[in-house]
């Protein structure tokens, strides 16, 4: 079945979005899980300091 142009243009678009959302969110989502969950038992509390400058 082919696609008309349209929904090919729109399906590339959704596309484009999709993958700048994951590239440019990837990193902020780990750490935001990490912060989240927090320090394992016997491990220093996390911090933004401890992060930025370990």
């Amino acid at each position: 079945m082919a696609m008309s142009p349209g929904v090919k243009e729109r399906l590339e678009v959704v596309y484009e979005i999709a993958k700048t959302t994951f590239h440019w969110g990837f990193v902020p989502m780990v750490l935001y899980l990490g912060f989240k969950k927090g320090a394992e038992p016997g491990m220093p509390p996390l911090s933004l300091m401890s992060l930025l400058w370990q």
